[in-house]
């Protein structure tokens, strides 16, 4: 786990090489084993300078964080800090001269432990990074990083690593201050010896005499405007929904007005009062591990072989099917892009070409590397040139006969063992099988728009297809790098029958006389990306409209209106405003300049004398999806509460913070959850009223996650 060895030159060698894992991490076992080899080097008298470094390509990914969301107790956890502070400080101030080898990547911890070396000295590799990302996850550095990242390279700077979470190359990271040294991989551990048979300075700046703060402290100029100026834009970024973006910004504040020692006590009692809170928890569930489970396709059916693709066909080659291409042909895979007519294929490769310039001209590309891409992508309005593709995936209009009509003449070209996917948002995936002559390989495929940046697939499952297609289409979605959910059939599958909600809330509230800049604010203060309004624009009112004709057409005198569809009959067939795609929605969209709000909305739709207050709005437009969520569960359309997190936040934005649409459940609690619901439901309508799933949950005190279960 942690090997130890000392040279005749009385140069000692700490490895981490933990050999059950990919990466190393930060758990119990190894900091025991790596706090023994520290103290075993300071205390030998025959050790003259110490390296740390990595068997592994990379250093040490941070912590393990399956450990650290079972972390329940307040003094275990602050004794955890402080212990790992008192080891750090150790290294520092022992007055033997620690240096850090970084063979590749170092995050969260492992950047922390290298910070506590007197010297940084990393291998030049393209993809290694350093950084700390722990805000993604709700959490803060709690090994030192909050109180070192400041005082070596300044508080500004410092604080725009560790509130965004950034992740700098090691080029990067030598240019900011946070790396000496990069050298090639092959020279790594000779540099280090040479800093150390060089007669090294084996204490910090901020330990020696005269140590002044890179920028000044924290009333400088500078600092004041960045402690000032970078609290008001850290809460407009974050509106008071991540405990961490303000923990980080206290902990480096509070640590520059006092000696490191001071600070990195502050540090474990920020640390320890996150850790404990629910929106770490939250994250960490479903950012890290859930949706790790779901990258390395846990739920995947047992027993069928990994499918094996060279050739993907793509029908349609507007903005979903020109998008699924992209991400096909990144990922090295031949695609077929077909479209009625040759000038349209031809636009749907553009898109791609498009994107690519953009690579190449923000240096993430060459130009040999861009037209190799490019050259995977065929265009055509031919069939026949879809023979060989082992998958194709319709992405044509919202039409059932369009949709059979090109199912039939695909599967008439494709070999018997090719999988046919439908990229259809709400159509059921059952239905359109009926078109199929072999209805085991036929399954959806829902992708988000625009495909290139949604992280997302919605893999769905119709009554009869078999595990083998599943198993393949989930192959293909890991080749493309996206996470996948996999979800049973039915009307608007899990993602856009529950999406479908928030942006009907906001409908209904502007039939109710609710100021349409109140919804839209509060919309994103509970931590939606856009609000209901400007969210209806973007997804197009027009086609909100269409798919709700098509549903009462469909289901007849079962169909109830769902609240606000008078609001959006109105915007489309009497006012004629569309959306974002017509430049005219509940926004105006001109040419120059940005969007707002269509004044003309008061008038079609009066405000009420008494504004409710955002609070009030912000539960409605959780809960509704919340709700929404445990009606699908409860049908059997999702498997798991884990793709039902995962999938909200990764599929339309729903706040982070929260975990997901299920976690928020727990997190609020589910008696309490349930009894908000009924009061909603008293005043607003049934859509609140709690599924029995909910009650007998809330009979029973249960929650949907158990953290204590989660194993690696």
């Amino acid at each position: 786990m942690i090997d130890l060895s000392i040279g005749d030159d009385g140069i000692a060698v700490i490895t981490w090489n933990m050999a059950d894992r990919s990466m190393n991490v930060l758990n119990a076992d190894s900091m025991a084993a790596f706090a023994e080899a520290v103290t075993k080097t300071i205390g030998d008298d025959a050790v003259k300078g110490v390296i740390i470094t990595s068997a592994k390509d990379d250093f040490i990914a941070g912590a393990d964080l399956f450990a650290m969301i079972k972390a329940d107790d307040a003094q275990a956890i602050f004794d955890m800090c402080q212990g790992f502070h008192k080891l750090t400080r150790n290294m520092e101030t022992c007055g033997k001269p620690f240096v850090a080898a970084l063979p590749g990547t170092a995050l969260g911890g492992g950047l922390e432990i290298a910070l506590a070396c007197h010297r940084r000295i990393a291998a030049d590799k393209p993809n290694a990074q350093v950084g700390q990302p722990e805000v993604q996850v709700g959490l803060l550095p709690g090994g030192g990083g909050t109180q070192r990242l400041p005082r070596m390279i300044g508080a500004r700077d410092a604080l725009q690593v560790m509130v965004r979470g950034r992740k700098l190359s090691m080029a990067s990271a030598k240019s900011s201050g946070i790396i000496d040294e990069v050298v090639p991989a092959e020279k790594l551990m000779e540099a280090a010896k040479t800093w150390l048979t060089d007669k090294p300075d084996a204490s910090q700046p901020w330990d020696r005499k005269g140590y002044k703060i890179p920028g000044g402290g924290v009333w400088g100029p500078r600092a004041m405007e960045t402690f000032v100026a970078g609290n008001a834009m850290a809460h407009a970024e974050s509106r008071g929904n991540y405990p961490a973006v303000q923990a980080i910004m206290s902990c480096v504040y509070e640590g520059l007005l006092v000696d490191i020692d001071t600070g990195l006590r502050a540090e474990a009692r920020w640390f320890t009062n996150l850790l404990l809170g629910p929106v770490a928890k939250n994250m960490m569930r479903s950012l890290f591990i859930n949706m790790g489970a779901a990258n390395k396709l846990a739920s995947r059916p047992k027993g069928v072989p990994t499918a094996q693709y060279s050739k993907i066909g793509v029908l349609g080659a507007g903005m979903m099917g020109a998008g699924i291409a992209y991400v096909t042909a990144m990922a090295g895979l031949k695609v077929v892009l077909l479209d009625t007519d040759a000038k349209l294929a031809e636009k749907g490769k553009g898109y791609t070409e498009g994107l690519l310039a953009e690579r190449v001209a923000r240096f993430r590309m060459t130009s040999d590397e861009r037209d190799k891409v490019l050259d995977l992508i065929k265009p055509t309005t031919d069939f026949a040139d879809l023979a060989g593709c082992e998958m194709v995936i319709e992405a044509v209009f919202e039409h059932r006969d369009i949709k059979a009509d090109v199912t039939k003449k695909a599967e008439a070209v494709i070999g018997e063992d090719a999988v046919f996917a439908s990229n259809t948002s709400t159509l059921p995936i059952t239905g359109l099988a009926e078109a199929s002559a072999r209805p085991e390989s036929f399954i959806g495929l829902h992708f988000f728009s625009p495909v290139d940046k949604m992280p997302l697939v919605e893999i769905i499952e119709g009554e009869k297809t078999s595990d083998e297609c599943l198993a393949k289409a989930m192959d293909y979605v890991k080749r493309i790098r996206k996470t996948p959910i996999v979800v049973n059939d039915s009307r608007g599958f899990y993602t856009s029958r529950v999406f479908g909600t928030y942006v009907r809330e906001g409908l209904a509230m502007l039939a109710e006389g609710v100021k349409p800049a109140l919804i839209e604010n509060a919309g994103k203060l509970a931590g939606m990306p856009v609000g209901p309004l400007g969210m209806s624009d973007e997804v197009s009112i027009e086609l909100m409209h269409k798919v709700a004709q098509q549903t009462k057409a469909d289901l007849g005198d079962a169909y109830i209106a769902p609240p606000g569809e008078d609001v959006m009959s109105a915007m489309v067939e009497k006012l004629g405003r569309l959306g974002r795609k017509s430049g005219k929605g509940f926004y105006d969209y001109p040419e120059t300049g940005r969007k707002r709000l269509w004044p003309g909305l008061a008038d079609e739709f009066p405000l009420a004398d008494e504004q409710p207050d955002v609070e009030d709005l912000k539960q409605r437009m959780l809960y509704v999806q919340a709700i929404e969520t445990a009606r699908c569960l409860e049908e059997g359309v999702l498997t798991s509460a884990a793709d039902a997190d995962v999938g909200s936040i990764l599929g339309w934005g729903f706040p982070p913070y929260t975990g997901g649409t299920l976690s928020l459940v727990d997190m609020v609690g589910i008696e309490d959850f349930v009894a908000a619901c009924d009061r909603l439901a008293q005043r607003h309508g049934d859509r609140f009223t709690p599924p029995k799933l909910l009650r007998d949950m809330a009979d029973k005190g249960q929650r949907f996650h158990d953290d204590s279960k989660l194993a690696a």
